[in-house]
């Protein structure tokens, strides 16, 4: 799951329009406002089109996938990284964003909070089926399409020490659950208030967690805590590019208390409605796996490699351009 809150990563690559906060949060309000922020037309290679991407290395990696995909389906797109979701996602509904990569359960409750007020009873689940078939509706009504979710799913994962899981035979959470033992979870300060944190692995997996260590979600200080035996588990994300370096392991969610945070691409349905994007953006969505974005990750965030390089080189290598 997209966790609010979560640090972006670092965003490289010169070709990129990175738009501050304030600077984006001026301009797409123009947008909203029937200004002519984001430019339509029709260029020598065809429809301009933007494709918007949160401030992260992941988003931005997909959304580069989606500008090489466009570009050879003939159009002329534009990467634009912003701050976040909230900054885009109103340009999209009036049609002057056009693309964006996103993720299936917390685009759903992002749209579910907006509609029917910040109480509402949460729609998405750890099942993409079904999180998909909710979010259509309320995507449609924002005036966005919602196309073919890929196999690639970041959503929280929880980890332990390799040598810890391989003395325990710990493949998933209910394995731990078995085990019997006092365990000191590292995590977000507000573990015990969320549904997916603490009272998922008490009550789902029967953990007993004796101590909650307020670290953060996929940050340095929560991995360390448990590489170092601080801590015996720790809450992390499945696309993480560094757990391996570090020794750590994931353990299966085996009775999906995640929700399903698959990506899927998005479309304004106002300006972006053409059955040739829908067709090149679902190539992408039909190859692309968790393992594969996870080494797309590494290659940005460990080797330092360009988005825009290493987005290319996978579809190349996938025979989609």
């Amino acid at each position: 799951m997209r966790m609010p809150g979560k640090a972006p990563r670092k965003v490289l690559g010169p070709i990129v329009a990175v738009a501050s906060l304030a600077l984006a949060g001026g301009v797409l309000a123009g947008c909203a406002g029937g200004g002519d922020a984001f430019e339509e037309g029709e260029g020598q290679g065809g429809k301009r089109l933007t494709i918007a991407s949160a401030q992260f290395s992941e988003q931005t990696i997909l959304a580069h996938a989606y500008a090489a995909l466009l570009e050879k389906a003939g159009y002329q797109p534009e990467v634009q990284v912003v701050q976040s979701r909230e900054v885009y996602e109103p340009s999209m509904e009036n049609g002057q964003v056009h693309v964006a990569p996103e993720y299936a359960a917390t685009l759903l409750e992002f749209l579910n909070g907006k509609q029917n007020g910040p109480d509402a009873k949460p729609l998405a689940t750890g099942d993409v089926e079904t999180t998909v078939q909710r979010l259509r509706p309320l995507a449609e009504k924002a005036g966005l399409t919602v196309l073919e979710p890929s196999q690639a799913v970041d959503q929280n994962y929880f980890v332990v020490r390799k040598q810890f899981a391989g003395e325990n035979n710990l493949r998933s959470l209910s394995d731990l659950g078995k085990l019997d033992r006092p365990i000191v979870l590292a995590a977000g300060d507000d573990c015990k208030e969320r549904p997916f944190c603490y009272e998922a692995l008490t009550e789902t997996y029967g953990i007993d967690i004796e101590e909650v260590k307020p670290l953060g979600v996929n940050t340095l200080p929560t991995k360390e805590a448990v590489q170092k035996g601080d801590a015996d588990l720790g809450l992390s994300l499945t696309t993480d590019a560094t757990l391996q370096d570090l020794g750590l392991v994931g353990l299966a969610d085996d009775k999906q208390t995640q929700l399903a945070d698959y990506v899927v691409p998005v479309v304004s349905a106002k300006s972006a409605g053409d059955p040739k994007i829908e067709q090149a953006l679902n190539k992408l969505s039909d190859v692309l796996t968790t393992e594969d974005l996870t080494e797309l990750n590494r290659r940005v965030d460990v080797e330092r490699e360009k988005p825009e390089t290493v987005a290319r080189d996978y579809l190349q290598s996938k025979g989609l351009i």
